[in-house]
């Protein structure tokens, strides 16, 4: 089924099976909803961002699937950059606040916020809505902008990405939650929820001077997150990561979760527009067992609001 005649058929379904266009041309994965198990992916669309994070961590059982009494938690958000929420080049902070208040409920004891930004990280932070958003939550944000706050690893099992800094949080925390944002990326052509992991590492550099996309697929070898929330309420289309304007952004209104960071990145790709095949790290950390791209062989649930 092509992607167009998989949309067609959508425009004239009821409600309930609406939220599939979430994957554009997945084919018949979306049939599949196998009663008595938490689904593996959960696509909600037409809500708000934290309406539709309500919806999506039900679907999967709730919060305290993931977060126990006293755990301490470590989200991982998109704030790279110096710009306002509006323009889709950060995570969207109601859909992170949202997340922080749903660990808090579960019985989390902390629950901290960061990213390594590519602009001057306190700007970002404040620009981007998502301190705010955190510290109104009762969460915390802290700096990822030295090298002061990372420790050397080792990667198990990886060809090339054999050892890097990662940030004290990843190692120290007992939840890790990746909750990138969709967007076009120069580099990557799409940054997601593996891509979106560059922000624990200290030295990124070395991922593009070596491999890009086999650095980015390996990462995962050594701590894959817990749980995945992609934000694709405003997606970027041109211009990614940081130089779109309005005009090169698409209010989709759509949100992908999911344990599985391959299947959501693959989930993502199709939202975006595009073939999963053409995305090297995706097909890489298929190939290394870290996820599965074969969404016909999920169960997803789809909602629509």
């Amino acid at each position: 089924m092509s992607r167009r005649e998989f949309l067609g058929r959508l425009a004239g379904a009821g409600a309930a099976a609406a939220g599939a266009v979430l994957l554009g041309s997945a084919g018949k994965l979306f049939a599949q909803d196998r009663s008595g198990q938490y689904p593996d992916l959960v696509a909600v669309r037409n809500g708000e961002p934290g309406q539709m994070f309500d919806s999506a961590i039900a679907a999967l059982g709730g919060m305290a699937g993931f977060v126990k009494k006293g755990a301490r938690v470590v989200i991982k958000p998109n704030m790279a950059w110096e710009r306002e929420a509006e323009t889709g080049a950060n995570t969207n902070p109601q859909l992170v606040g949202r997340i922080v208040e749903h660990c808090f409920n579960a019985g989390a004891s902390k629950v901290y916020v960061f990213d390594h930004s590519v602009s001057y990280w306190k700007n970002c932070y404040r620009v981007s809505g998502i301190e705010k958003a955190v510290k109104d939550a009762g969460g915390q944000t802290v700096p990822a902008d030295t090298e002061g706050y990372y420790e050397k690893v080792k990667i198990p099992g990886a060809s090339m990405l054999k050892e890097l800094k990662v940030h004290e949080l990843i190692l120290e925390s007992d939840v890790f939650i990746n909750v990138p944002v969709l967007k076009d990326h120069s580099s990557t052509r799409i940054t997601m929820a593996m891509k979106n992991l560059m922000g624990t590492v200290w030295d990124r550099s070395w991922y593009h001077r070596y491999g890009l996309h086999q650095c980015i697929a390996e990462f995962c070898l050594f701590r894959k997150p817990d749980l995945n929330v992609l934000d694709a309420y405003r997606i970027t289309l041109r211009n990614g990561p940081s130089m779109a304007q309005l005009k090169d952004t698409e209010l989709k209104k759509n949100l992908v979760v999911s344990r599985d960071i391959v299947a959501l990145d693959t989930a993502g790709t199709l939202i975006f527009g595009e073939k999963p095949e053409r995305i090297g790290y995706i097909v890489q950390a298929s190939q290394n067992n870290i996820g599965t791209m074969n969404l016909d062989s999920l169960n997803i649930k789809r909602l629509a609001l």
